[in-house]
């Protein structure tokens, strides 16, 4: 059988493990932005690329994004380790 190499993920799973914080971190030196939407009861209405003015986010968004991506690494690290080595 064929080794499954794409996993579809949901917005709210980006979000939620701080990849979209790290992505819009690089994405902000070019003046860039993944925007999402949410309506009330948090749901995703849209999601698009966005020119920015803005460079970075405020300290309590960048603490709270580090340990969203460390939460997420740690969690994570065999598969990523596993994934890496095949």
């Amino acid at each position: 059988m064929a080794e499954q190499m794409v996993s579809k993920k949901t917005w709210h799973e980006f979000r939620d493990s701080g990849m979209l914080w790290f992505v819009n971190r690089i994405l902000h030196c070019f003046g860039w932005s993944i925007v999402l939407i949410l309506e009330e009861g948090g749901e995703i209405s849209e999601v698009y690329p966005a020119r920015v003015r803005f460079r970075g986010f405020p300290r309590d968004s960048e603490e709270e994004g580090f340990k969203r991506v460390s939460r997420y690494l740690h969690d994570n690290a065999a598969e990523l380790l596993d994934d890496a080595e095949r």
